[in-house]
């Protein structure tokens, strides 16, 4: 059974640092494509960035690039979004998913994800 545990989120001022992780399990990252997408209240989920475990991509929204780093430690069969220089309309609650296969920069559009395994949310507030 294919499984994400997403976490590392947390209370940050703006300027600061986190990093979310989605440990899979049940299949081996080489195959899939791991997207992060987000969702702040009263929004729609949008895509954050996503990476190919065999080595595709990675893609970023433009609202995030140059400030966030996705990368994949297939041998913890992990995912991580390093997230510098945050800002408070990045509050939001993260989530990471799984897409066998590889959909280059479509990855970013949520609604390619729907019928795949999500993880469970872990929130980042940043505070101003």
């Amino acid at each position: 059974e294919v499984q994400l545990q997403a976490c590392g989120g947390g209370l940050v001022q703006a300027g600061g640092s986190l990093r979310l992780s989605c440990a899979a399990s049940g299949f081996t990252l080489d195959d899939y494509t791991i997207g992060w997408f987000r969702q702040a209240p009263g929004k729609e989920r949008e895509g954050v960035s996503c990476i190919h475990g065999g080595n595709g991509g990675p893609h970023y929204a433009d609202s995030v690039k140059g400030r966030f780093t996705i990368s994949s430690d297939n041998a913890k069969n992990t995912v991580y979004l390093q997230m510098n220089s945050l800002k408070p309309e990045d509050t939001a609650v993260y989530y990471c998913a799984a897409f066998e296969g590889r959909i280059g920069i479509l990855c970013l559009i949520p609604r390619k994800w729907e019928n795949h395994a999500w993880g469970q949310g872990t929130q980042v507030t940043v505070s101003s």
